[in-house]
């Protein structure tokens, strides 16, 4: 069965938030009290990054139901806006190539949640990881229309930046000692001007990190076609992520060109611990005997 009572950092999150806005807006910040909630509050917000589960699910349909694969995109959003166990959630669409890639698959779909760390992550099983996660609607469409899916849980580890404004994965360390097998979110918002730019950037990183030592498996996944792009990749270590990001010419040629051009309105990079992964994807699971 599945377990999500929130838990109570939460709360105590929720209540520490209420008394620093008293006390911010009562000009009492130089009071003694005052470091003590700022203490608890940092306190409490290290706990929320430590008791989030991110999920993300690719799922691919049969070619004669993507009409249904679109419609999806908007019928899928109310049960995932109800659910009470996901505090964040995205609908996402994904490239041909496993990274940021102008011409969609439209087999190939996505959802990525934040949602409470479970105690009972152990006994999920392929069959039932849908419908305990994103509802009993979704878990039957997908089956109605014959969908394969692959699901992975994350722990947040490391990153910085923002999606739409928010920090969905807590306040996460810039860095963390961990470097085991590591899962990458990279994603931006491009700008308008900068469309073209980026887009001519692209192929080379591609073909780069196909070939790249430690690479595993990716998926270029969006929002919004040409605009809100992400890549999610999956190494063999964060070291061996780090050379390919840093010591490849060509990607640090590119990064270099993006913060000196300032061709992204919002950006995000973040560093996942996977912790576990159900389904196959094209028949096979990236992870499989390496979790």
């Amino acid at each position: 069965m599945w377990k999500s009572a929130t838990p109570p950092q939460f709360h105590i999150a929720a209540v520490l938030a209420g008394i620093k806005n008293v006390f911010t807006k009562t000009n009492l910040q130089q009071s003694p009290v005052w470091d003590t909630i700022l203490f608890f509050n940092f306190v409490t917000k290290n706990l929320l990054s430590l008791h989030m589960l991110i999920t993300l699910t690719i799922i691919r349909y049969p070619k004669k139901n993507i009409a249904f694969a679109l419609l999806a995109m908007a019928m899928h959003r109310l049960p995932l806006w109800l659910n009470k166990n996901i505090s964040f959630y995205k609908l996402l669409g994904c490239g041909k190539n496993g990274t940021f890639d102008k011409n969609p698959d439209w087999q190939q779909w996505g959802i990525l949640s934040v949602q409470p760390l479970v105690t009972n992550l152990e006994t999920f099983t392929a069959a039932e990881v849908i419908s305990q996660l994103y509802g009993l609607f979704i878990n039957k469409w997908l089956s109605f229309f014959n969908c394969e899916t692959w699901t992975i849980f994350l722990e947040p580890i490391e990153g910085h930046g923002k999606w739409d404004g928010k920090n969905p994965f807590g306040d996460i360390a810039k860095k963390a000692s961990y470097d085991g097998m590591v899962a990458t979110l990279t994603r931006a918002t491009i700008r308008l001007t900068k469309l073209k730019a980026f887009w001519q950037n692209v192929p080379t990183v591609a073909n780069e990190m196909a070939t790249a030592n430690g690479f595993i498996a990716s998926f270029g996944i969006g929002e919004t076609p040409y605009i809100k792009q992400a890549t999610f990749s999956i190494w063999q270590s964060k070291e061996a992520m780090k050379d390919f990001a840093y010591k490849m010419h060509e990607h640090k040629e590119i990064i270099q060109k993006t913060r000196k051009g300032n061709w992204y309105s919002e950006d995000m990079f973040v560093r996942f611990k996977p912790l576990k992964t159900f389904g196959t994807i094209k028949g096979s699971n990236p992870l499989a005997g390496k979790l």
